[in-house]
């Protein structure tokens, strides 16, 4: 509604006329059917659109069929092999969790649609709520924002409101230790805070005599400190309990980032060890898809002090701190992935996920250290779901790039690791639960194959610059060109024997990555096909 006489509504390509004429009666409003004559041509949009060629090249379902499939063979995916990347838990989405969001009764609901005639999705909604309450030991839980930097900024504002509730209109400083991902420094300024780096230690942990030093010097100016557990270094806090103490001693808030839960569900919570507010990313743990850009789902969980600041109905927005998604309950249609994967895995199935996980990435760690030295480790040698493998200093010297070893891993058959994150020339490794012992032995096998590679290089065998490393990854028509290299055609496509059946080569070679970034190449039609001519225009128009 805009005014008691007025409002408004929105339609897409599949609202007929009749649908709109039907809910102008459902509303008492009277409709005069528009005649059928020319003059509703005038309405009609006459301008072309989609020219490119590719929008009018296949006019059969096979010929569809095919172009799809060629998109796909180009693209290094889940389907074809383990996706490592570290901190971000790249794990099996399986068919099963998402066949509910292609029901109608869950995707084509408009968010403000009575609470009577959707009875359904609320029940799924309050269902994961109380899911999510019950593994993370926190009382409350808002499902609204839509992704894990939204539920930051919500818990770093329900953070803000609390203390100024209390008359601590002061308490603007946020402690943040140097490891955190670097979207709690950002929602954090967003949120009004200043930030104050606290250093860590040799073994990846906060450095807890820096961070007691700094809320010393913080006063009754500390708002909170963001730490995430286990840390993005890959091991678990030993000092967590104390650090949520001292925060709390001098009057702070304590949030966890829930980036990594899947290394604690089933096994410890964070409402109960002392955290205060976390976002927890349901696209992560709880095997809603990502990447390329959503949908995301980000919950803020509390305890029950922090319950009154939680994000309010965009309709109602007077309470908390207001909303913080256009939706009550954000990207609601696609809660009932977590809810189907929550369910069918029970108790005792998320244990085991979390355990498998922690597992699988000590696996990794101790097979590859002597290859790859892993940089940080807890007090008794193991770590927590993820591993920083130091390529940095196996490199050292040798003329190569970490970019080589990412690129390399294309020839594999393999996906690359996040690099250079948290930190430079280093690979970050999370295998997730979902891998089996098969693919994670290949990927190991794999690393430790282009280790043979790296040794070549440093024995003075061969220059970086002749190097497989140097020229991967390798296209089917660069084995079919001229070749020139010092090495053979066999090497650079089968380096290990079980590629001969591989499935998957790359479609393009080495790319000047950095160079991509700085200068926009668009594919589109160029901007002269959109321009006017000023001497042609209508001012106004």
């Amino acid at each position: 509604m805009i005014s008691d006489t007025s409002f408004s509504l929105s339609v897409d390509e599949t609202t007929t006329e009749e649908i709109v004429c039907d809910l102008l009666k459902s509303l008492n409003v009277s409709v005069v059917q528009a005649a059928k004559d020319s003059s509703a041509e005038s309405l009609f949009r006459t301008d072309s659109y989609m020219k490119q060629a590719v929008f009018h090249r296949y006019h059969t379902e096979h010929e569809m069929l095919r172009y799809l499939r060629g998109l796909a063979d180009k693209d290094l995916a889940l389907d074809r092999t383990m996706i490592p990347l570290g901190s971000c838990t790249m794990k099996l989405n399986s068919t099963t969790e998402m066949e509910p969001v292609t029901w109608p009764e869950f995707s084509s609901l408009h968010p403000y649609v009575p609470a009577d005639e959707s009875l359904g999705i609320r029940t799924v909604l309050a269902e994961l709520e109380a899911m999510l309450v019950e593994i993370t030991g926190y009382d409350a839980v808002s499902l609204q924002p839509n992704a894990g930097s939204q539920g930051e900024f919500a818990g770093l504002m329900a953070i803000r409101a609390y203390h100024r509730s209390r008359g601590d209109l002061q308490r603007t400083i946020c402690l943040i230790p140097s490891s955190a991902h670097g979207t709690n420094a950002a929602s954090a300024v967003m949120a009004g805070m200043s930030v104050v780096v606290v250093a860590c230690d040799e073994n990846g942990n906060v450095d807890v005599a820096d961070l007691t030093n700094k809320a010393d010097l913080a006063g009754d100016k500390l708002a909170a400190i963001m730490v995430t557990y286990p840390s993005t270094h890959g091991v678990f806090e030993e000092a967590i309990s104390d650090i949520c103490d001292i925060i709390h001693q001098h009057g702070g808030q304590v949030y966890v980032d829930g980036a990594n839960l899947n290394a604690l569900v089933g096994t410890a919570q964070p409402g109960k060890f002392g955290a205060d507010v976390s976002h927890l990313n349901l696209h992560k743990t709880f095997c809603i898809p990502h990447g390329g850009g959503g949908p995301g789902v980000g919950p803020v969980a509390v305890r029950s002090h922090l319950i009154p600041f939680l994000p309010s109905d965009p309709l109602s927005p007077s309470s908390g701190i207001g909303p913080v998604s256009a939706a009550n309950f954000g990207s609601a249609s696609i809660c009932a992935i977590p809810w189907v994967y929550i369910s069918m895995m029970s108790a005792d199935g998320l244990l085991q996920a979390t355990a498998d996980a922690i597992l699988s990435a000590n696996y990794v760690a101790r097979r590859l250290n002597s290859s790859y030295p892993v940089l940080y480790t807890g007090a008794n040698g193991t770590i927590a779901h993820e591993c920083i493998l130091n390529v940095g200093e196996v490199i050292k010297g040798s003329g190569l790039l970490i970019d080589d070893i990412a690129k390399r891993l294309m020839d594999y058959g393999l996906h690359a690791p996040t690099m250079s994150f948290p930190v430079a020339n280093t690979l970050m490794v999370e295998p997730t639960e979902s891998e089996s012992l098969a693919e994670v032995d290949r990927f190991c096998d794999a690393m430790i194959s282009i280790r043979h590679e790296i040794d070549m290089v440093l024995s003075g065998a061969i220059t970086a610059e002749e190097s497989v490393l140097h020229h991967a990854p390798h296209t089917v028509e660069d084995i079919a060109g001229d070749w020139k290299r010092s090495y053979s055609r066999a090497s650079a496509l089968y380096p290990l024997a079980h590629l001969r059946s591989r499935s998957y080569y790359p479609s393009v070679s080495r790319i000047d990555a950095a160079y991509g970034d700085r200068n926009l190449v668009c594919t589109c039609a160029p901007i002269e096909q959109y321009a006017i001519s000023l001497e042609n225009a209508t001012v106004g128009s």
